[in-house]
């Protein structure tokens, strides 16, 4: 087999990523659409081009050799938004991961580097492919090396041969440096000759064939106009050509022989997949375990297990570890595989009929004097309940322990933790029990096994995290509000909320109505039937028949995605049709016929699972379903809240939700003195900025500059940069940058927090909440300028929000001890960010009111009040 090389342009596919997608992050708050893009394209690469040999080439900085000739080289280029910026340490993680070699070198460029490696595979006769978004690359092409260039977009790819140059572009490969010698390059700065273009270049080059021979024979140019420009500024066109020119012999120090590609270890890549939150491409690299990380090669000591079908009352010591094992996540409907117990005379195996049929483990359970050490507090209370056992006096919860400690970490299950605490005597339960919905049982006795060495675990480790909790001044966080939480939220779960299914059937009916009126719309403006979910049957109506502008094209034909059809909104009324028809038909699939498939046919209750462990913020999220995330943009969505009611006949749906907490939790970590005299006051807030940066009376205060000044207030609440504003806004990064500006000149208290709090970062290497939750940052000092500026915009924003998240964490821990003492009915539903809803009897309604606003607003003591706003109604969307 002959050797095949792939030379990938690192900064031109980021770049062509990043503004190809819109702006994602992962649930830490990473932006990751420039990644995501790249590592998409890289997977196709993998699998079509099938390389021997790989490198991806990167810009080393923003000086080069070129600078010399012309220190104006690039000089217009705008800078990098740092939301792309920060992407570039990771992308070369994931480059880590695939085991693909990426390279830079000092003073020149990616394209350099690129030039230099084409033509020595070239010379050893190697097929080689180039992958840009560059055309300055063109002049590479030959018989032994494809440029492949991007077009619009990353999917939409022309491969250029030197057959397919001469029939695209007129002109042969090493007629592309004469070319762009004459017409410039804006992008780059590159000045060629004022007033030609490509038509004009390549007429030129078609009748003398270089640029020396043209100017060696000027006199026989035609058209005065053009002979003056070409003489007036031949010394530009060489200059031009001089600086576009790739240098193929660049001092690169990295050989072919050090490039050769063997392909990946699929747990690597999973494992950054996971972290960066890239679920849909992991069933495209699998998910492996690492070699000699499987169960038969690791060597645990013996441990001795004590199986009970019987028990008796003196098994218990006072002080026991527990796990209610389960393979599959969804503990509201996974069946209880058996139990494990550790204590000081022992670890003990126990068969579920054996504990929930046994009155000895009822009375031990709920007898909140008898100490449980648990993982997962919520799951191993929810699972009880199922079982009529509610179980108290839980007094320890590893997972949560672990989150936060270790806040960063994806993997918080007992063997993870074990191994970052140092004690390697428990195997993974992927090595025990498979993956994913493959998961089994293995043979008894390893069952067995397995489950008493993660109980001892947790008997094991528990005062050692104890400790460093309190070394890190987190006890208290820890006992008074992570663990009395996840009782609440085990409750809350356990109590589902809930659906009227023949409401929601309905709305789906609706919707479905609504789908085929507007498909019977848009066949009458198409003039033909079609199936409108089908891109390829729907490219050729807009472009072919319609007549309308193509934006972007792929492989299989025409684009039609959503980024397409918005820009095409005003050119026919069939687009705004086509928009609605998606819009509502992802609200039928993913949440009317989504909710109808997880709703308990019996009880017709949804139970969603609140993850307490996984954001670095401490907030929560909804999982199966998501139920902090129904659309409401639409009217067709906030519809869908219609379905969720009270579980009797006669009770309420109530809602409280906080006012601009995040906001008046800046006000008081910066103690920015115009900010609160705004909240005190009960002004609006972002009346009062956009006063304040636009130097206005109240009476003169726009509803634009109102809508500027209220996303500059959240921005700065998420560290937004001058490129995040001016997409918000559709301003320039100028204007945004002013804006910026501006507000910190006028909220001195915010900029003088935004600086301390960086700098206190560096010197800890973490940033704390107001509850002592911590977020570490070890890139805040990194000489890297990317890792750092991401860093630092995360130092900024986690104690607003982490706090912000704290407060309603107290809120419910509050509201639940008031409605306990009051003896109310009342019920807590969920937690929506900032909002939490209730079930109650209509006649508590009135003692709600109070009582609701004065536990959340007495959460915590703030500088500036906190301030609720309540709503109720027969279901959550009349309350809404």
């Amino acid at each position: 087999m002959s050797n095949k090389l792939v030379l990938i342009d690192g900064n031109s596919i980021a770049y062509r990523a990043f503004f190809a997608l819109p702006l994602l992050n992962n649930d830490k708050g990473v932006y990751t659409n420039a990644v995501y893009g790249f590592t998409n394209m890289l997977l196709k690469i993998l699998e079509t081009e099938k390389p021997s040999h790989l490198l991806v080439a990167f810009d080393a900085g923003k000086t080069t050799f070129r600078h010399k000739t012309y220190t104006e080289y690039k000089g217009g280029r705008q800078k990098t938004p740092p939301e792309l910026s920060e992407q570039f340490p990771l992308l070369r993680e994931v480059l880590d991961s695939f085991a693909i070699s990426h390279y830079q070198l000092p003073q020149y460029e990616a394209d350099d580097i690129i030039g230099t490696l084409a033509k020595q595979a070239e010379k050893e006769d190697w097929d080689v492919t180039v992958i840009s978004g560059d055309k300055d690359l063109l002049q590479l092409v030959s018989d032994k090396v494809t440029v492949s260039l991007t077009k619009k977009g990353l999917s939409d790819i022309d491969a250029y041969t030197p057959s397919f140059m001469v029939d695209k572009m007129e002109v042969s490969p090493d007629q592309i440096i004469d070319m762009k010698a004459l017409m410039g390059d804006s992008s780059d700065n590159i000045p060629g000759v004022p007033g030609i273009g490509q038509k004009t270049a390549v007429k030129l080059l078609k009748q003398y064939q270089t640029l020396e021979n043209l100017y060696e024979n000027i006199e026989g140019v035609s058209g005065k106009k053009l002979k003056e420009k070409l003489e007036n500024h031949k010394e530009d066109a060489f200059m031009s050509k001089q600086l576009v020119t790739i240098s193929c012999d660049s001092p690169v120090e990295i050989g072919l022989d050090q490039i050769v590609y063997e392909g990946y270890q699929s747990h690597n890549v999973s494992s950054i997949f996971k972290e960066l939150g890239f679920q849909s491409l992991l069933d495209r690299v699998g998910g492996e375990l690492a070699e000699g990380d499987n169960a038969e090669n690791m060597e645990l000591p013996e441990i001795e297990v004590v199986v009970l079908d019987d028990l008796e009352e003196d098994l218990f010591t006072g002080e026991e570890a527990l796990v209610v094992e389960m393979l599959h996540d969804n503990y509201h409907r996974e069946p209880i595989k058996g139990f494990g117990i550790s204590n000081n005379n022992g670890n003990y195996f126990i068969p579920t009929d054996a504990a929930v049929n046994s009155e000895v483990f009822k009375r031990w359970a709920e007898d909140p004097a008898n100490k449980k050490w648990v993982f997962d507090a919520k799951k191993t209370m929810v699972a009880l309940l199922n079982q009529d056992i509610h179980m108290k006096g839980i007094d320890f919860d590893l997972l949560l322990a672990s989150y936060l400690l270790n806040p960063s970490e994806n993997n918080h299950d007992i063997p993870a933790i074990s191994h970052r605490m140092g004690e390697k005597d428990v195997s993974f339960d992927e090595e025990v029990y498979g993956k994913g919905a493959k998961m089994k049982l293995p043979e008894q006795e390893l069952f067995q096994e397995h489950l008493a060495r993660k109980t001892n675990m947790i008997f094991r480790l528990k005062d050692k995290m104890e400790e460093q909790l309190r070394d890190n001044q987190q006890f208290n966080l820890f006992k008074e509000m992570e663990m009395p939480l996840a009782v609440i939220l085990g409750e809350m779960e356990h109590q589902g909320v809930r659906l009227d299914v023949e409401r929601l059937q309905e709305m789906g009916n609706e919707l479905q109505a609504r789908l085929t009126e507007i498909e019977k719309e848009v066949f009458e403006l198409a003039g033909v039937e079609f199936n409108l979910n089908s891109p390829k049957q729907l490219g050729p109506i807009l472009f072919e028949k319609l007549n309308l502008p193509v934006i972007k094209k792929t492989k299989t034909g025409y684009s039609t995605s959503a980024d397409v059809l918005e820009q095409l909104q005003d050119q026919h009324e069939i687009i705004p049709k086509l928009l609605m028809y998606r819009q509502l038909g992802k609200l039928q699939s993913t949440y009317i016929e989504g909710l109808l498939k997880v709703v308990d046919k019996k009880t017709n209750k949804i139970h969603t699972r609140f993850n307490q462990a996984l954001t670095q913020t401490g907030r929560l999220s909804s999982i199966e379903p998501n139920l902090q995330n129904i659309p409401i943009r639409l009217e067709e969505g906030k519809k869908i809240r219609q379905a969720f009611t009270a579980e009797k006949e006669d009770w309420i749906i109530f809602a409280a939700d906080y006012s601009q907490i995040e906001l008046r939790v800046l006000a008081h970590i910066a103690n920015d003195e115009k900010l609160i005299e705004a909240f005190t006051e009960d002004r609006d807030v972002h009346t009062q900025t956009a006063m304040d940066v636009f130097h206005v009376n109240e009476s003169e205060v726009t509803s634009n500059m109102r809508r500027q000044a209220k996303a500059v207030n959240f921005g700065i609440v998420y560290g937004i940069s001058d490129y995040g504003l001016s997409q918000s806004l559709g301003i320039t990064r100028k204007e945004a940058k002013k804006f910026i500006d501006r507000y910190l000149d006028s909220y001195l208290g915010v900029r003088d927090y935004m600086e301390e709090v960086v700098q206190e970062a560096k010197q800890t290497g973490y940033v704390t909440t107001l509850m002592k939750r911590r977020r570490y940052l070890p890139d805040i000092t990194s000489r890297n300028f990317n890792k750092r500026s991401f860093a630092e915009r995360t130092a900024m924003n986690t104690p607003i929000q982490g706090s912000a998240a704290d407060i309603i964490k107290l809120a419910m821990i509050n509201l639940h001890e008031m409605l306990k003492n009051e003896g109310l009915q009342a019920k807590m539903l969920l937690q929506v960010h900032d909002e939490l809803i209730l079930e109650a009897p209509k006649d508590e309604l009135e003692k709600l009111k109070e009582l609701v606003p004065a536990a959340m607003e007495s959460a915590v003591e703030l500088n500036v009040p906190l301030k609720v706003d309540i709503a109720y109604g027969k279901t959550w969307y009349d309350a809404k």
